[in-house]
């Protein structure tokens, strides 16, 4: 199957072509028809399965049809995600998709002046890529109203949970017509997650391209045992064997994510830490001198790394074990991404192995140990 063989309009069919899109993936092959043909929808697929085309292709078209036929006012789709990197990532993916077309989309999420955001809002538009703070923030401002909304997505609802947004999303949701199109998309489906499943779903198409909370079978999954102390010396060790790869390396807190880019330099790796303390200019520096191959190893906070779409990110390293082991799933999605091999390394101290059981009770997949040799100095 092909782009084409989805009904894909001509000016859509061109721009997503010129991108490189030629066969979709199967959220996508199954996802596009449903959402075109007006229904809701629940997507349960791995990080780097295509999600964002899943939503944003059939919304873009739905709505440049629909102008085409008579003129509507106001937000039209409003597109919910929790970090401002996936936000932005989403922005740049409309904007390539709708390039041919007359729709008009904008971006907003916070640590930034509002002001441009509020210009903006004010020449009015289209598609809205949000995050919650700042949406309610802008909301309540009077510079956002949602009810001309024909589209919703909540896309990461899962990531959403883990971060403490499911209370904004819940002072959001009364904001919204109850007559529109609900698309719902997650890697993980928690228990947690149901209830705001069942309230915003109406007799949903649901697709599962991997089996719930399943990891990429792709990638090789290996833990290695290890003292606290001796953590900065494996990563050395690690990194000076992987010459010229790209590795992400998860950091628990932004604190040990600045502390272990300064390990590394004094071992003469070149490194960068991406977090919520950083500013939005340095984290976006950041992001694109690692997608650009300028930094080779990056250090990531969970909640700044979901902006991190890179095809051939061969691997990725867990310095310290999530507390929740939906964040795992989400972590090592990192690699492995395309249909490419990748490989996913945890380190693990006496006090992380109720982790590690937590990991692979949830994964159904007992990782691979490694023995290693450290040099005492």
């Amino acid at each position: 199957m092909t782009f084409k063989d989805l009904n894909i309009t001509e000016s859509i069919l061109k721009a997503i072509q010129e991108k490189g899109y030629t066969v979709p993936t199967p959220i996508q092959e199954k996802a596009i028809p449903a959402a075109l043909a007006g229904h809701d929808v629940l997507g349960c697929a791995q990080t780097g399965t295509g999600k964002t085309a899943s939503f944003a292709i059939p919304i873009i078209q739905r709505i440049v049809l629909e102008k085409e036929s008579g003129k509507r006012k106001g937000i039209q789709a409003l597109i919910l995600t929790p970090t401002r990197e996936l936000a932005l990532q989403i922005s740049e993916c409309i904007q390539d998709y709708a390039k041919n077309t007359r729709i008009r989309h904008g971006v907003i999420f916070g640590g930034v002046n509002q002001h441009p955001q509020m210009d903006m809002l004010r020449k009015g538009i289209d598609i809205l890529v949000a995050t919650p703070g700042r949406l309610l923030d802008l909301m309540n401002q009077g510079y956002i109203h949602l009810s001309t909304v024909r589209y919703f997505v909540l896309d990461e609802a899962d990531r959403m949970l883990d971060m403490g947004f499911i209370h904004d999303i819940k002072r959001i949701l009364p904001n919204l017509p109850k007559d529109k199109q609900t698309l719902f998309f997650s890697a993980t489906m928690p228990d947690t997650l149901v209830s705001l499943m069942n309230s915003l779903l109406k007799n949903p198409v649901k697709i599962s391209v991997t089996p719930k909370s399943s990891t990429v079978s792709a990638i090789e999954q290996t833990v290695y045992f290890v003292e606290k102390k001796e953590k900065s010396q494996l990563l050395i060790s690690i990194l000076q064997e992987s010459k010229g790869q790209s590795v992400l390396v998860f950091s628990r807190t932004k604190h040990n994510a600045d502390k272990i880019v300064k390990v590394l330099g004094k071992a003469g790796i070149g490194s960068q830490a991406i977090h919520g303390n950083k500013s939005q200019a340095a984290r976006q520096l950041a992001l694109n001198n690692f997608k650009s191959g300028k930094t080779r190893v990056m250090i990531a906070t969970d909640i700044a790394s979901r902006g991190i779409d890179i095809s051939e990110l061969p691997l990725v390293i867990n310095y310290d074990l999530p507390d929740v082991p939906e964040t795992y799933v989400h972590r090592i999605g990192r690699t492995g991404r395309a249909g490419n091999a990748g490989t996913a390394l945890s380190f693990c101290s006496q006090e992380e192995r109720k982790l590690i059981n937590d990991i692979q009770k949830l994964t159904g997949k007992r990782l691979n140990r490694a023995e290693i040799s450290l040099r005492k100095e």
